[in-house]
C-alpha cells in the first residue's frame, strides 16, 4: 500500500477535517485512500490502496490544496483527469524574506477586493489562493502554465494591466489553437 504525507499549517486542520468530519470523510470516500490526521501537530498520512495507487497521489494533493487555502470544494477540483496543483513560493521569486514585502508583494496578486486574483482564474482557467507566502494554482498543464508566468509577473512587478493583457492573448491563441487541432489530435506539427 502507497504511503504518502503532508503537513498542514494549524489554522487549516479544522477545514480539512469539515464539520463533524464531513471533508475527511468525503477525500477518503472520493480517492479510496484513508486519511489520517494528528490534529497535534498537523501531520496528515494518505495510505492507498494497492489496486489504486493514483488515489493516494489524489488525497494527498487534495491534502495540501486545503492546506495552501484551497476550501474543499475548490480543491476537490483535482479529482478531476489532468488536473494538476502547482504552489510558488513569494519568496523564491522574490528574494524578499520579510513579513512587510511579503504583505506587499502577496496584495499585488489579490489585488484590491480580490479582482486581481478573481481576473487570473478568469483569463487563465486556473484556481488561484494566496495563503502565507505562497501562490497555490489548481488546473489543467496549459492553464498552470499561463497562472504562472502571470503570478511571476505580478511577483516581480510587472503592471497588471501588462499581464492581464498577456493572459487574455494567451487564452485566445489556446482557443484558436484548439479549434484548428486535427480531429484525431495530431495538430499541426510543421512549423
Amino acid at each position: 500500500m502507497p504511503v504518502l504525507y503532508a503537513r498542514v499549517p494549524e489554522d487549516r486542520i479544522a477545514v480539512l477535517i469539515g464539520q463533524g468530519g464531513r471533508t475527511k470523510r468525503t477525500i477518503a470516500e472520493r480517492t479510496h485512500a484513508t486519511v489520517a490526521i494528528d490534529t497535534e501537530d498537523g501531520e496528515v498520512r494518505i495510505e492507498g490502496p494497492d489496486s489504486d495507487p493514483m488515489g493516494a497521489l489524489k488525497a494527498r494533493d487534495i491534502v495540501l490544496a486545503i492546506a495552501r487555502g484551497f476550501s474543499p470544494e475548490r480543491a476537490m477540483r483535482l479529482l478531476k483527469e489532468n488536473t494538476y496543483l502547482g504552489v510558488l513560493d513569494i519568496k523564491f521569486t522574490t528574494g524578499k524574506h520579510e513579513k512587510s514585502a511579503i504583505r506587499r508583494i502577496r496584495s499585488r496578486v489579490i489585488g484590491t477586493k480580490g479582482r486581481a486574483r478573481a481576473r487570473i482564474e478568469e483569463l487563465s482557467g486556473c484556481s488561484v489562493s494566496v495563503y502565507g507566502s505562497t501562490v497555490a494554482l489548481i488546473g489543467d498543464e496549459d492553464q498552470l502554465e499561463r497562472a504562472s508566468r502571470a503570478v511571476e509577473m505580478l511577483l516581480k512587478g510587472s503592471e497588471h494591466s501588462t499581464v492581464f493583457h498577456l493572459l487574455a492573448r494567451l487564452k485566445r491563441d489556446a482557443a484558436i489553437a484548439e479549434a484548428t487541432s486535427d480531429p484525431d489530435g495530431a495538430g499541426d506539427e510543421a512549423e
